[in-house]
């Protein structure tokens, strides 16, 4: 009888055993999952809520106008990798929900063709949902021949429901502001 129980015991030990590991390989396959899906996740919330300055996508502006007018300044910054200069939009003034149409100047330095593509953010970050691209350059990857010089254009609106969100009262004025980098194809 003490051989029977020490059996079953050995044969209840494995079962636990065989569940924890299935458990433990169930939660890795989980987290391994959800670190793939974070990265798609993160970026519809972000479009969703204009969390992190994030901007919307747009087909144009069906609300119209309002009589309120915002300051939209533009800014770039190249990082190392890329030998681009990009000479950002001057300032725009205009109603809040006018579609505007802004360029960008880049020129590639190197003797090479070169394929670089923009992040952006707009600062105050609260003022992300409510500025709509309706064409961006930020959307595809850029290639500049060695030398080239090209506008780059944006066309864009703020949405007149800004003016309803009172914590944006006294936002005068938005930057939207592009950060270039070389995407690694082409020899660059």
């Amino acid at each position: 009888m003490a051989e029977l129980s020490h059996h079953d015991e050995r044969r209840r030990a494995g079962k636990r055993n065989s569940r924890m590991a299935i458990g433990g390989l169930v939660i890795a396959m989980s987290m391994v999952g959800v670190a793939y899906a974070a990265v798609p996740l993160y970026q519809a919330f972000c479009q969703a809520t204009g969390f992190g300055g994030t901007t919307q996508r747009s087909a144009g502006n069906p609300k119209g106008m309002i009589a309120r007018q915002m300051k939209v300044r533009f800014d770039s910054n190249v990082s190392n990798e890329l030998s681009w200069k990009v000479q950002p939009a001057a300032p725009v003034t205009d109603k809040i929900g006018a579609v505007d149409t802004v360029n960008f100047v880049a020129t590639n330095y190197s003797d090479k063709a070169v394929t670089g593509q923009a992040i952006f953010n707009v600062s105050p970050d609260r003022a992300g949902v409510y500025f709509n691209k309706i064409e961006c350059f930020c959307f595809t990857e850029q290639t500049l021949q060695p030398g080239e010089t090209v506008e780059m254009p944006i066309v864009f609106f703020i949405d007149p429901e800004l003016d309803d969100n009172q914590e944006l009262d006294t936002i005068q004025e938005i930057t939207l502001s592009y950060t270039f980098y070389a995407i690694d194809n082409q020899g660059s």
